[in-house]
């Protein structure tokens, strides 16, 4: 019901920058509590990194992002984006797009990930 497409990864030196995109799309695309940016590194479990809450726009951040990542949304359109500043190489990661549907109790529809790594 919600189609979630993220862009923007890539390969960055340490300290370097990168912009990712999500754009949610179909019949609950605007039904959205929340949307928020996930990760999970070769072996690790996956980790929160930031979401905001789409009324009111408070946003939410991992202790291991704070200060270097941003995360904003698109004025009308379903899409947020994950602005992240002075990145380090445990940043390296699979990032994953999520909603959090009105009405359900927790992230329901995930996008398939966009790849970024961090060299040193």
């Amino acid at each position: 019901q919600v189609q979630l497409v993220e862009s923007g990864g890539g390969l960055v030196q340490a300290g370097g920058s990168l912009r990712l995109s999500c754009a949610a799309s179909g019949r609950r695309a605007f039904s959205s509590y929340a949307m928020g940016w996930f990760r999970q590194a070769p072996g690790k479990d996956r980790e929160f990194v930031a979401s905001i809450r789409w009324s009111g726009g408070t946003t939410y951040y991992g202790d291991s992002v704070k200060g270097r990542f941003t995360i904003s949304r698109h004025r009308v359109q379903p899409t947020i984006y994950l602005q992240m500043n002075s990145l380090k190489t445990e940043d390296t990661a699979v990032y994953y797009c999520a909603t959090h549907p009105v009405g359900a109790d927790t992230y329901t529809y995930w996008g398939q990930g966009t790849r970024v790594t961090v060299s040193a």
